[in-house]
């Protein structure tokens, strides 16, 4: 598996330098150990690389100005090769640079390849391959664009290239399979034609100079000369253009005051959570109307026999949460898969059966080859995603949206609560379906979940409780989160933030699996969060809590308003609102977000961008 690095690349009247190094730095988010640009310099190209944070590279670059137009750039997370400035991207051979997200699997077989051939390779790469196999390509045919068609066949693996030429300076060209590549193009001058033209693999690097973007599909090649771009599919033929404009602005990267990405997303989540269900919703009769955008009508849930949800990370316990909501609402039969185990466990998927698709940037690899399977086997798929014409997004077959805006922070949580929010509606929305839920039941949940906004709003106000207890509760050295039914997936959830956050060891469990060996865990170093609200499993998530206590477990629990007897047992006790079965597990969130946030600024450590970590993994 390898993480997402970050590409930009500037064709335009705009100082190439300062828009490739900004656009980087709107990338950071998705993680990365060196970087790099490649600029037109007269009639060469200039390549200057560091490794570390993007101020190594600005230091190493100075005052220096580039007199050409065009440039590429590039974060790097290392994969093949250790995290120097000689691994770092652009990568150069002869007169060729380019960037590369991605892995080539057959990077062995090239390799021997090239050296067998003479070649001089300057890193442990496999993107450095992929240059010298154009420039090789370029000797025969002095043609930038025939030497990437003849190459790009020859790559195996998941990729997407930006590459220039020191004899074509006025030419770019991109080509992508799997990680996403896009293209922006500027205000049209006197003549039509755009007055800047920008490469990114995220529409953040694009959005400080143009909304009018367009989408790379799979196997497609772009080629920018000039103020010309041309777009050839995976058969070297003229493809359609399908220009989009963005609704958004470069603003929602901003961090508005507040000290980390993260804890700005996290007190979004009152408006977030808001913007994902009501777009979902009749907000005047209080109904469930997801069929509106997605596709996904009462007759096809009538005869859905089974739903299988597949999503990684986060997503995966936003869809075990879903599970438990579907099978008591709808009695649809549900399978939970983690995407990277999904299609080599060979599943058997009846003809009318569902595949829901989780991922918030709608590029995570294995998850999208869990969506070609499906398809491939005649399976409809539903997709939930955060970014819309993602390759998810457009594949799938039915769409929803969580609808929560730009996600800065690596440690996803208002995407996760807003997933938590729309699944809980399809719930809803397939037990009305099949007439199973009636229109009183149907609109008292909707009214709880539209209330939900409000709840959280004042469930925001413990994150001053868990910044003054981060200083002793960053001594723990274990953490374990336990809950029953729903709030086993918060469990799950709160634990994998810590470990991403605080770097400490946590563990979810359900909390009737005490006595089947977290018991042992438990002693004086181990802090016990426990999520107890009072529902049908409260008397027995208790007598679990009681069990951790007896064997010397600090307690931190929460629960609905003033519980006295589980105040009794814990050190320290947070009141929730109360709640429904639906909507206890997504207020309970954002405590365990504000915790492993807090602990984590406590420890010193990157909030915003954890070691070892990105964004989104596009590649397997």
């Amino acid at each position: 598996m390898i993480l997402m690095c970050g590409i930009v690349g500037y064709l335009g009247e705009k100082k190439v330098k300062e828009v490739l190094i900004d656009g980087l730095k709107t990338l950071e988010y998705r993680g990365y150990d060196s970087a790099g640009i490649s600029v037109f310099d007269g009639e060469t190209i200039k390549r200057v690389r560091a490794a570390g944070k993007l101020v190594e590279l600005e230091n190493k670059l100075g005052s220096v100005d580039f007199s050409g137009q065009l440039g590429i750039g590039h974060t790097r997370w290392a994969t093949h090769g250790k995290p120097t400035e000689r691994n770092a991207h652009p990568h150069t051979a002869q007169k060729i640079s380019l960037v590369h997200n991605g892995i080539i699997e057959n990077y062995l077989e090239l390799r021997e390849e090239l050296l067998a051939d003479g070649a001089t390779i300057s890193s442990d790469t496999d993107s450095e391959l992929v240059a010298h196999l154009i420039s090789k390509e370029i000797e025969k045919t002095s043609d930038l664009f025939k030497a990437v068609k003849d190459v790009k066949k020859r790559l195996r693996g998941a990729y997407a290239v930006l590459v220039m030429s020191e004899d074509e300076p006025d030419t770019m060209i991109g080509f992508k399979e799997g990680p996403p590549l896009l293209i922006g193009r500027g205000k049209p001058d006197k003549d039509g034609h755009p007055t800047e033209i920008l490469f990114a693999s995220d529409a953040l690097a694009i959005v400080p100079h143009t909304l009018d973007v367009l989408y790379l599909n799979d196997g497609e090649i772009a080629v920018v000369k000039g103020k010309t771009v041309s777009l050839f599919d995976d058969k070297n033929l003229p493809a359609e253009q399908k220009w989009t404009f963005l609704d958004w602005s470069e603003d929602v990267a901003q961090k508005n005051g507040f000290e980390h990405y993260m804890l700005k997303e996290i007190f979004e989540q009152p408006s977030s959570f808001k913007n994902a269900i009501e777009a979902h919703i009749d907000t005047e009769e209080h109904t469930v109307e997801l069929d509106v955008e997605s596709g996904l009508t009462p007759d096809v849930l009538k005869n859905v026999e089974r739903f299988f949800i597949v999503a990684c990370g986060t997503s995966y316990y936003a869809g075990l949460y879903a599970k438990y909501i579907i099978e008591k609402y709808a009695k649809i039969p549900v399978e939970l898969d983690i995407a990277s185990e999904f299609r080599y466990r060979e599943p058997s998927l009846p003809k009318n059966s569902i595949v829901v698709v989780i991922s918030q940037s709608g590029e995570t690899a294995d998850t999208l080859a869990a969506l070609r399977l499906a398809k491939s086997e005649g399976v409809k798929v539903l997709s939930l995603c955060n970014t819309k014409l993602s390759t998810i997004d457009r594949e799938a077959d039915y769409k929803l949206y969580m609808n929560s805006g730009v996600e800065i922070g690596v440690a996803s949580t208002k995407a996760f609560t807003s997933s938590l929010g729309v699944l809980a509606l399809l719930g809803l929305f397939a037990g009305k379906s099949r007439g199973l839920i009636g229109a009183d039941k149907e609109q008292k949940y909707v009214r709880s979940l539209l209330g939900l906004s409000a709840q959280m709003e004042s469930v925001l106000v413990c994150s001053s409780f868990f910044e003054e207890a981060s200083e002793s509760f960053k001594k723990f050295k274990g953490f374990l989160y336990m809950g029953r039914g729903p709030h086993y997936a918060i469990a799950l959830e709160g634990a994998l933030k810590m470990k991403e956050l605080a770097y400490r060891h946590a563990e979810g469990y359900a909390a009737g699996e005490m006595k089947h060996g977290p018991l042992a865990l438990i002693d004086e170093d181990m802090l016990i969060f426990m999520i107890c609200p009072k529902d049908h499993l409260y008397e027995k998530t208790l007598s679990n809590l009681e069990e951790a206590k007896a064997r010397g477990g600090y307690i931190v629990s929460m629960g609905t308003l003033e519980d006295e007897k589980l105040k009794a047992l814990s050190e320290q006790y947070l009141s929730l609102p109360e709640g429904n079965e639906i909507t206890n597990p997504i207020l309970e969130t954002l405590p365990v977000q504000l915790l492993s946030y807090h602990v984590s600024k406590a420890l010193g450590n990157d909030v915003d961008q954890p070691r070892n970590l990105a964004k989104s993994v596009t590649v397997e």
